[in-house]
């Protein structure tokens, strides 16, 4: 079973368009099963991360804000599919 991740991010943002791009180059497999959240949505998704997006968080834990960081991803994701 795949983990859920969630991925927060806000419209018109080139940091989540980048993050978002990078996950799908590197990642292919786990980017549809990503949970897309705009964190202008809900209050509590703007209070938490309104000043930090992306962010991408496994399992209540924040594994990247801001920018991609492999290093942290592939021992969750396993190496990326395609060069960052």
């Amino acid at each position: 079973m795949i983990e859920a991740v969630e991925f927060y991010y806000r419209e018109g943002c080139h940091l989540c368009e980048e993050m978002a791009a990078a996950l799908f180059r590197g990642w292919p497999g786990r980017f549809d099963d990503m949970q897309w959240r705009d964190v202008d949505s809900r209050k509590e998704w703007r209070d938490r991360y309104g000043h930090r997006v992306p962010v991408l968080v496994l399992q209540g834990q924040v594994l990247c804000e801001f920018h991609l960081a492999p290093e942290v991803l592939i021992p969750h994701f396993g190496p990326p599919t395609n060069p960052l």
